[in-house]
Formats: structure tokens, sequence, C-alpha cells
């Protein structure tokens, strides 16, 4: 017991100090005065459209997700998995610690249909591996059109194909009800994707920029990867600072990369915000009282030492 307080303690000081470099990074490279200037001169008309893409993606990716749950035998109304999900949205920003959205569905799913942690986890973790196979496809698409790169598109495109044959390949030889769903699930999560590439269009419109748009969707879907990197407030600072730092290795405006990440972050907060309505009612989610994080966080800890 405590070997995993201590292993939890220093997650979450892992999380808090990549956080706190990652802003300290951006902040040593992102012209505030430039920053502050682009966004009150910014086409709100456009940003609204972004607004509205972004939102649009999360409803495809809520689905993508429903639909992982069925093949768990997990079924839920799209409407009532919609809600859930916007409640996750939020807690991935504001859950403190090792808790975040993922892990209280997790633990919300189980306490009220009784199914098993274990396959719970499993369609939350494909559902999130069907992203990042949509993020690296995109971003090989991307690269075959920029020819800054000087990588033969042969060798691009025979990547691509032998890394989609092979997770295929896997997913059929040990997760074989995963498996099944794969056109349906991926061509969602390609889905979700593409509207969260509208988003970057239209923010893009929206700070009247009127040169190449690719590579700067190349920047935004290989930065998005980073979201993986355990940290807190939703990835705060670390897909800012990757879009920097790939905006200077691409040798291409890397302030407006920045500028690009960041809106997309406030875009990603703000729509969240909505899930504040099932936790003040709780009754839009057909409960009296949703679970607390403490209750969360003490399943996560028993899960834990029930697997030593």
């Amino acid at each position: 017991m405590r070997k995993l307080n201590y292993l939890n303690i220093a997650k979450n000081a892992f999380k808090v100090i990549v956080t706190l470099a990652a802003l300290y990074w951006l902040s040593r490279n992102l012209h505030f005065e430039e920053f502050k200037n682009s966004i009150l001169n910014a086409n709100y008309w456009y940003l609204t459209l972004a607004l509205s893409s972004y939102i649009i993606s999360q409803v495809v990716a809520s689905s993508r997700l429903n639909s992982f749950f069925k093949t768990i035998k997990l079924k839920l109304s799209e409407t009532y998995n919609l809600k859930l999900y916007w409640l996750g949205l939020l807690y991935n920003f504001f859950l403190p610690g090792g808790v975040g959205g993922d892990a209280y569905k997790v633990y919300f799913l189980k306490k009220k249909y009784d199914i098993k942690t274990k396959e719970l986890l499993s369609a939350v973790f494909f559902d999130r591996l069907s992203g990042l196979w949509a993020l690296a496809i995109l971003s090989c698409a991307f690269i075959v059109f920029m020819p800054r790169f000087a990588i033969p598109n042969e060798i691009t495109i025979l990547i691509a194909v032998l890394g989609t044959a092979s997770y295929i390949y896997l997913l059929y030889l040990f997760f074989r009800p995963f498996a099944k769903r794969f056109l349906q699930t991926h061509i969602k999560a390609l889905g979700v994707q593409g509207f969260q590439i509208l988003t970057a269009i239209f923010i893009l419109l929206a700070l009247n920029h009127d040169d190449k748009f690719s590579p700067h969707l190349l920047i935004f879907l290989i930065s998005s990867i980073t979201a993986i990197i355990p940290s807190i407030g939703g990835a705060l600072g670390v897909r800012d600072s990757a879009a920097i730092a790939l905006g200077k290795y691409l040798q291409v405006d890397f302030q407006l990369a920045a500028t690009i990440s960041l809106i997309f972050y406030f875009i990603s907060l703000v729509t969240s915000l909505p899930g504040l309505y099932f936790i003040l009612k709780p009754k839009g989610l057909g409960e009296d009282k949703l679970p607390s994080v403490q209750e969360v966080e003490k399943e996560i800890i028993d899960t834990k030492i029930n697997n030593v």
C-alpha cells in the first residue's frame, strides 16, 4: 500500500514537472504581445466555425467510444453516452491527481452496469489507440504532399500501409472482437481527426493566414500526439511547446503554430464546460449523486493492489 502511494506521488509529481517545464519553455519562446494582437484582430466568425467543428468532432468521438462499448456488450444509447462523454471531457481538464475523464467513466460504468474493469479499460484503450492511428495516417498523408521533408513518397506510404496491416493483424490475433469492428470504429476515428483538422483550418482563416496551410496542419497533427504525455490541465503547455519546436524545425512561423495550438486548447476547454451541468444535476445521468473523486482514486488503488 505504501509503495503504491509513493508511486502515485511520483506519477503526479512527474505530471506537474512536465507541465511546468512545458509552460516555462512556452513562456520563453512565445511572443505574448504578438499573441494578444492575433487574438484581438482575429475573425470571430471563423473562430465560431472552429468551435462548431470541434464540437462535431467530439460528438463523433463519443459515437466511436460507444462502438467500442458495444464490442464488450455494453449497450448505451448515443444520447446517454454523449452525456457521460461530456462529463469525461470536463474531468480531463479539472480532476486532480491521477484521475482523469477516462478513469472516471470506467469507474462509473463498472458501478452502474457491473461490467469487468478489464473490459472497460480495453474499450477505452482501443478508443484512444484508434485516435492515434488516425493521427498517424493523416500525418503520413500530409508528409506525402510536403516535398520539404525529402522523404520518398513510397517510403511514407509503405510505412502507413505496413503499420496499418500490422495493427489490424495484432488486433485480429489477440483482440478479435475489436478487430471485427475495425472499419466502423476507425472510420469514425478519421472523422474525429478530420473535423479537428477543419477546426485548425478555421483558426488559420480567423488569424488571416494567407500562406500555405499544410505545414501548420501537419504541425497541428503531430503536436496532438504529445497529448498522451502525462501532464495536468488537459496537456496545458505540452502541445503548444511541441508546436513551437516543430515550427522551428520546419522553418515556418512557430509563433503562428503556437497560437493555433493555444486557441485550439481554449476551444477544447470551453467545449468541456457543459459537463458541469451533470455535476450540478446528476439526474441528467439518471443518478441521485455522482461518484466522488475520492471513490474513484480508492478504486484505482484497490485495483492496483489486487493486480500486484
